[in-house]
């Protein structure tokens, strides 16, 4: 493979005449939208590709087709946002035509932007042999900073480097300042912000002065260079005459400004993408790249790519109900020529344990009747969703493969968390009394070992901890933690009443040691608890969460496992069979979602798990679940699934039969309440809960509250006129819309 990655030597190659004499692309294995596709030649276009619609087939065949109508290789551009993407694509369109496919310039849009900043960095000042630097690179700059400025040092909690180049590289790509992300995902940093955007300013100066750029400063430097001169622009124009674009629902502000300021002399982009699989923004990923693609070139054809060469009908009708009510959209309707199928199932299970044991049970049966497990996937809004399924999983001996989001017992604060719990069921544990020894303010590994030595010596451990001889600087510590292991041994607490009081106790530890991040961590801990209302026994629990359990597993076929997925991480790929779970509302969507773009993108999220199913597709739903004081609320159904029609899936599981009613057409759920009555489920139907706080102006900061879920708490602040915060006694603070949060008064 010669060229895929930009050859330098090939640039400019106006002088080179193409040759109408290449054999003829035959379009026979394309459908008619695809050839229309296909064989369009100049003037903006975008097609809009369906999930599992063939869209890589199509920019296979446009290459081959470009080349065939003698457009030299080197006037092409293929955009991909992986290496391998363009390498296969080109590959592909070489065995349909010639080798000189291989000539066509391709890759992602960081390569393109290396090569044409070694040619023309010099007009923003830097010299063509500029050093790229990597993400540890940019970590150790920020660490050499840090220190000459005086921001680190002994006793000081200046946020990691790790945090910092996030927040710098976040910026950069949702085209925002750093204040203001500080603001919308890092307020617990407020009091280091003056000193973060001092040390983000000298950053940016080191790289420039040593010749240096990061990631980020590839897009950024380009777009700068296109914008500010007149004379590289049309220059980068003719020379990529067609340019392709790949996944361009996947790109952020500054690639759509590099696409627009390349192709400002002809205007031959063809952008191919799916709006309905947006879901990166968190990434920087901008949605409205692809909505606004035709006022951003004028005269654009629009082309649908329908036709789904991946799911059965009755997985497709599902998915098309799902995103039919996105506020905003390219209106498409997937459709497949494949036969037969069954309707999605929906399994109303009692609880998440529930859940967890019909899934593992299922897969099991599955298995038996000749389907790999690598075959089928379990896919989930966030990492913490599968906490209790890889539990349950572990217990059978079904090995697993995680993708996106750590295992329940690979968490740092989680292993923290559990170590407490390891010691009470066995105080000669010296792994976990190790850990929770070196999280003691002023004790190091030295210390520990010293501490390990006095208790393994003696036949009351706990008694040894109170009595060792501490040094006056870190005494405190130590008796802070022999009393509150003395207080978890009281025989009558149960594993959740011992679990609030290691919270207690661990708070303060775990802002200290994850002062940059605890807020996101805290989401672990909250499931974590959620897990622990469901046990009994301690030692059950212990033996439930052992360090690593999967790990424990021999497979002969190491390839053959279940995959656990987020959505985010299975994205573009497919199963036969596939699984999605914790489909309430507050998980999917997570409550912090708001109306609006936040809950589109929800909506999307569901819609691209479901087309990654084949064959079957399961959607499980924890009816209840369980509270710190072993109390079970209600949690709806996922506003996506209550709206759509129920005919479009069947329904099953324990919790149906007693839980479930139809309100007839697509109007969604209703769920019984018992004695408490009947509370609506669906979204549309949440105003007519007539003790539901309607309007914002009608709470003050101080106002006591109580919400289904999170249980009572104080509103903080009224936001507008339908968003309040709130902060709950036990799950913290959230950020509330009055449309969905169901909160109620308490006098």
């Amino acid at each position: 493979m010669q060229n895929s990655l930009f050859p330098e030597n090939s640039f400019p190659a106006q002088d080179r005449q193409g040759s109408k004499n290449k054999p003829t692309v035959s379009k026979q294995d394309l459908n008619r939208s695809q050839q229309e596709a296909v064989a369009h030649l100049d003037g903006p276009l975008l097609v809009v590709a369906g999930a599992g619609s063939g869209k890589t087939r199509t920019l296979v065949y446009r290459v081959a087709h470009l080349l065939g109508q003698g457009i030299l290789p080197e006037n092409l551009l293929l955009l991909t946002f992986t290496r391998r993407a363009s390498q296969e694509m080109l590959l592909r369109a070489s065995h349909l035509l010639d080798e000189s496919c291989q000539d066509v310039a391709g890759g992602t849009f960081h390569a393109m932007a290396n090569m044409l900043l070694r040619r023309y960095g010099y007009h923003i000042g830097y010299a063509p042999n500029f050093t790229i630097i990597d993400r540890s690179d940019a970590e150790g700059i920020i660490n050499i900073l840090k220190s000459s400025l005086s921001l680190a040092g002994a006793g000081k909690r200046f946020p990691t480097k790790r945090v910092i180049i996030n927040m710098i590289s976040k910026a950069v790509n949702r085209s925002t300042d750093l204040e203001t992300l500080l603001y919308d995902e890092y307020e617990h940093l407020e009091e280091f912000l003056n000193s973060i955007l001092l040390l983000q300013d000298h950053y940016e100066k080191f790289k420039f002065a040593h010749g240096l750029m990061d990631y980020d400063d590839l897009l950024v430097n380009l777009k700068q260079v296109l914008k500010e001169n007149d004379q590289v622009r049309q220059e980068v124009s003719q020379r990529f005459q067609y340019i392709m674009v790949d996944e361009y629902q996947d790109t952020n502000a500054i690639q759509a400004a590099i696409v627009r300021l390349m192709a400002s002399t002809h205007n031959n982009v063809m952008a191919v993408g799916d709006d309905s699989q947006s879901i990166y923004s968190f990434r920087g990923a901008d949605f409205r790249n692809i909505m606004d693609f035709p006022s951003i070139f004028p005269n654009t054809r629009i082309i649908k790519l329908e036709e789904n060469y991946r799911s059965t009908q009755p997985i497709l009708s599902m998915t098309n109900a799902i995103i039919e009510k996105a506020d905003e959209k390219y209106t498409k309707t997937l459709f497949t020529k494949v036969e037969g199928g069954n309707k999605p199932e929906l399994y109303n299970a009692a609880d998440a344990g529930e859940e967890a044991r019909y899934i593992a049970g299922r897969i099991t049966e599955l298995q038996k009747d000749g389907l790999p497990l690598n075959e089928m996937a379990v896919l989930f809004r966030s990492g913490f969703h599968s906490y209790k399924l890889e539990i349950e999983l572990a217990s059978k001996g079904i090995p697993f493969e995680k993708r996106g989001g750590l295992k329940l017992t690979e968490s740092a604060h989680i292993k923290d968390f559990l170590s407490y719990f390891r010691i009470l069921v066995n105080d000669q544990d010296n792994l976990s009394w190790n850990r929770v020894l070196l999280l003691l303010d002023k004790v190091g590994p030295k210390t520990a070992q010293k501490i390990l030595a006095a208790l393994k010596a003696s036949e009351e451990p706990f008694e040894a901890l109170k009595e060792y001889p501490a040094a006056p600087v870190w005494r405190k510590g130590v008796l802070e933690l022999a009393a509150v292991m003395q207080k978890l041994k009281d025989p009558v607490l149960t594993p959740v009443e011992q679990f609030e009081i290691i919270s207690e106790y661990y708070q303060p530890i775990f802002q200290r040691i994850y002062y940059d991040d605890y807020p996101k961590r805290s989401r672990d801990l909250e499931q974590l608890r959620t897990i622990i209302a469901g046990y009994d026994s301690l030692a059950k629990l212990v033996d439930d969460t052992a360090l690593e359990p999967p790990e424990t597993i021999v497979v002969e076929d190491s390839t053959d496992r279940l995959i656990l997925s987020t959505v985010h991480s299975a994205k573009g790929l497919e199963w036969d069979t596939v699984f999605i779970i914790s489909l309430a509302e507050g998980k999917f969507p997570v409550s912090q979602a708001l109306p609006g773009a936040q809950w589109e993108e929800e909506r999307r999220l569901l819609y691209v798990a479901a087309t990654r199913a084949k064959k079957r597709l399961y959607l499980t739903y924890p009816r209840e679940i369980m509270s710190v004081d072993r109390q079970f609320s209600r949690a709806p159904l996922s506003p996506f699934l209550a709206e759509i029609s129920h005919s479009l899936y069947t329904s099953s599981g324990r919790a149906h039969n007693q839980a479930v009613g139809y309100g007839g057409g697509s109007s969604g759920y209703s769920f019984s309440m018992g004695n408490r009555g009947r509370r609506s489920m669906g979204a549309a139907s949440l105003n007519q809960n007539k003790k539901q706080l309607k309007d914002a102006s009608s709470l003050d900061q101080g106002q006591a509250v109580t919400h289904p879920f999170f249980g009572r708490g104080i509103i903080d602040k009224v936001t507008g006129d339908r968003t309040v915060e709130v902060v709950f006694d036990r799950h913290g603070r959230k950020t509330l819309h009055l449309d969905y949060a169901k909160l109620e008064k308490i006098k």
